[in-house]
């Protein structure tokens, strides 16, 4: 592993990079905002390189510092080589460097966890090395599964729904049927459409059912308040809280799990 001065003509963007959607999550701040900053600046964090047998380079990491100062018209760009990495290993490096930023798309984290687990089938293996929870991994890995229509959508900064609530769709409908199921869940919370798709069972017969339900609030978590976040008649909630706030009652708290008995 070395620090060089690479010039950028010698550089090709690598399969191993996992980054492929250049939109996601720029719309705060894209490669214009970026070459600015570069050019007022500098840069300052290295890409990431590989070198090749013909002794042009595999961009593994920076691939939005490489094309920021491409824009700017530098000649060359600092990186650091890393000619010890096997092609797994370089998607690795590359999927470490983005996974845990917010602007990298959902679809791109999916096909990198894919890459690696093509070459260690086995998804503790994947969390293991890329340093995310088992969950994490097969969550990404099920929106692989999703139709490719679906698919097209997902972004960081809109899509059809959440991460997490894309997964369980995957997971319960097969492609032909997630593109209904998901205009179906459309409009409420995760945490909800999580809980319509886990009934659901993937029979779409169930999802009208569920829905009416979901808009009657049968699905909404109950927020803690107060700590009285557990089920009791609200008649009951009213005499505790009435008990804990009134600063001259002499009632204790054994007073009030007697109440709870």
């Amino acid at each position: 592993m070395q620090l060089e001065e690479i010039k950028l003509r010698d550089i090709d963007i690598s399969e191993f990079n996992t980054r492929r959607d250049l939109t996601a999550g720029t719309e705060d701040a894209g490669l214009e905002e970026l070459a600015a900053s570069i050019q007022e600046r500098g840069l300052l964090s290295p890409i990431t390189v590989r070198t090749r047998a013909d002794g042009r380079c595999d961009l593994i990491a920076g691939q939005r510092r490489f094309l920021a100062c491409g824009r700017i018209g530098l000649a060359t760009i600092p990186a650091i080589v890393r000619d010890d990495l096997d092609d797994t290993e370089a998607t690795v490096v590359s999927l470490i460097e983005n996974v845990h930023r917010a602007d990298m798309s959902p679809l791109d984290k999916a096909r990198a966890y894919k890459m690696i687990h093509d070459r260690f089938p086995n998804h503790e293996r994947v969390a293991q090395e890329t340093g995310v929870s088992v969950p994490t991994v097969k969550r990404y890995l099920s929106l692989l599964e999703l139709a490719p229509s679906i698919q097209e959508r997902l972004s960081t900064a809109e899509g059809p729904a959440g991460v997490g609530a894309l997964s369980r769709l995957a997971e319960v409908f097969t492609a032909d049927k997630q593109e209904s199921a998901l205009v179906e869940i459309g409009g409420f919370k995760q945490s909800v459409q999580l809980e319509i798709l886990k009934r659901s069972g993937g029979d779409l017969d169930q999802l009208s059912s569920l829905k009416e339900q979901a808009l009657e609030g049968a699905f909404e978590m109950r927020t803690c308040r107060d700590g009285l976040c557990f089920q009791m008649p609200e008649e009951w909630k009213a005499q505790i809280r009435t008990m804990l706030e009134n600063e001259s009652d002499s009632t204790s708290l054994i007073d009030v799990v007697r109440l709870l008995r």
